[in-house]
């Protein structure tokens, strides 16, 4: 397991850009100069520049001057605030999160004997008056059929005890499950959740990314639940 380890580049990036930021200032403010001094030494005796204009322009240059020095600081922020969530997150690691997914891995329970059970959950928007749940093989066939009934808004946890509808354990191996809920006549939207190991952590444009043991990348705002 791996963390991407983005401090030191961020770093780097944020004094480039600090420095870059800088010379960009320095710069305006001489030419500024430069043309207020050229204006001044060229202007009409007998029509001088007003104070009110003078004043002006040297407001004009003093905004312009904090709001990259604003834009500098706000730049630092965000790299820093990019390498703590890195680290923050790096705390996820090996532990299982619920995020949106919709497999399930059929086992047996450690002394081989019985199928383990297994625990999901279901989000909905609102309350749902009844909720069917679908366990798929790898062919498309139902294997079994839960009804969860009534279920609350916000997130409800299930589990399914790896057998089939007749009873019997199913096959080791890869399932999905789907989701039916219903309130009256209307339908109710389910998000399906399931529980993966955190493997790596790393940053990219998008912000920070967990790499799960199943293969998919969630971001952290996908974590319901880390256990």
């Amino acid at each position: 397991m791996a963390i991407s380890d983005t401090s030191s580049i961020s770093g780097q990036n944020a004094a480039t850009a600090t420095s870059n930021n800088s010379v960009s200032s320095a710069d305006s403010e001489q030419r500024f100069l430069k043309l207020l001094v050229t204006q001044l030494n060229n202007q009409d005796p007998l029509n001088p520049m007003q104070n009110a204009e003078l004043t002006s322009q040297l407001a004009q240059m003093s905004t312009v001057t904090g709001i990259e020095k604003l834009n500098s600081t706000l730049s630092g922020l965000v790299n820093q605030t990019g390498s703590n969530q890195v680290l923050q997150s790096a705390a996820l690691i090996g532990y299982n999160v619920l995020s949106p997914g919709e497999t399930l891995t059929a086992k047996k329970t450690e002394d081989g004997k019985d199928p383990a059970t297994q625990a999901f959950a279901v989000e909905l928007p609102g309350t749902a008056a009844n909720v069917d749940i679908k366990i798929v093989d790898a062919s498309g066939n139902v294997v079994r059929t839960i009804s969860a009934g009534a279920m609350k808004e916000g997130v409800n946890a299930v589990t399914w005890d790896g057998k089939d509808d007749t009873g019997n354990a199913v096959a080791e191996g890869t399932y999905r499950f789907t989701v039916d809920a219903t309130n009256g006549s209307t339908a109710v939207k389910a998000t399906s959740l399931t529980f993966s190991q955190v493997a790596a952590v790393k940053q990219g444009t998008d912000g920070v990314t967990l790499e799960l043991a199943s293969g998919n990348n969630i971001g952290l705002s996908d974590v319901r639940l880390f256990l």
